[in-house]
């Protein structure tokens, strides 16, 4: 698990690099595109990651040990709401850098060992999975603001593969909140790049499936896009699926978020 968390902290580090850079660059016309998430401007989803990362941090923060003392969030996000796109695109760089500094500084001990109240989780979890949840907004939404720009955007291929081995171990139980397994007629099991996704009475994504129904054809980023609802039509070129389902039956079963 050591690994997955360096790997996990190296992905968002390369998420961050490559936004930021992207953020520094944007005219006010650019922040005011829609993106990817066709309810929220570039700029508003910039703040989502921004105000994310400031509500994210003080939990992590005094799991180790740091005295924190933060706002509510629904006074965070209204205070971001409140903010111009410009501010919104600044208060991305400097949140999110902070974040990354904060998990990045953790030791090796603390890595392994820290546990992590959230506020909206039953209990405490491990840092990995704190990190993992984080990296599954910021790989999402990062692709959100990148498509705005370049319709051939796709979700960071290093990024993707992390998040393959999270949904196949500590983040599986994310699938229980946005998959609607309903929306199939019978199960299927579907051989993903470097996984399986089984579909019965709930999902899950598997190191493999030994009897598949179906194949995903594609790169695995544009299966994390299937999983957030975010494989349509322009962006779904050259992505197939064959066999028992089709890759509109399975974009049923992933609304998105």
């Amino acid at each position: 698990m050591s690994q997955l968390v360096d790997r996990t902290i190296a992905a968002l580090r390369a998420e961050h690099d490559t936004l930021a850079g992207l953020a520094r660059t944007l005219t006010d016309e650019q922040l005011a595109l829609t993106s990817g998430a066709a309810e929220w401007t570039v700029a508003q989803v910039l703040s989502h990651l921004g105000s994310g990362a400031e509500i994210g941090r003080a939990p992590i923060a005094r799991a180790a040990g740091e005295a924190v003392e933060a706002e509510d969030n629904q006074t965070i996000w209204a205070r971001w709401d409140a903010s111009a796109p410009r501010a919104q695109a600044e208060g991305f760089l400097e949140h999110d850098g902070r974040w990354l500094d904060l998990v990045e500084g953790l030791t090796p001990e603390q890595r392994s060992s820290l546990t992590v109240d959230l506020g909206f989780l039953p209990e405490p979890v491990p840092l990995l999975t704190a990190l993992g949840m984080r990296l599954n907004e910021v790989a999402n939404h990062s692709w959100d603001v990148r498509v705005a720009l370049d319709p051939h955007a796709g979700v960071d291929a290093g990024s993707a593969a992390v998040l393959v081995d999270l949904l196949a171990g500590p983040l599986g139980f994310l699938l229980g909140f946005y998959a609607k397994p309903g929306e199939l007629a019978a199960p299927a099991s579907v051989v993903v790049p470097g996984a399986g996704l089984v579909i019965d009475d709930a999902v899950t994504v598997v190191d493999h499936v030994e009897s598949p129904s179906a194949t995903f054809h594609g790169p695995r980023e544009a299966f994390v896009r299937l999983l957030s609802g975010r494989l349509k039509a322009p962006h779904d070129n050259g992505v197939t699926v064959e066999g028992g389902v089709t890759l509109d039956d399975l974009r049923r079963v992933f609304p998105g978020f």
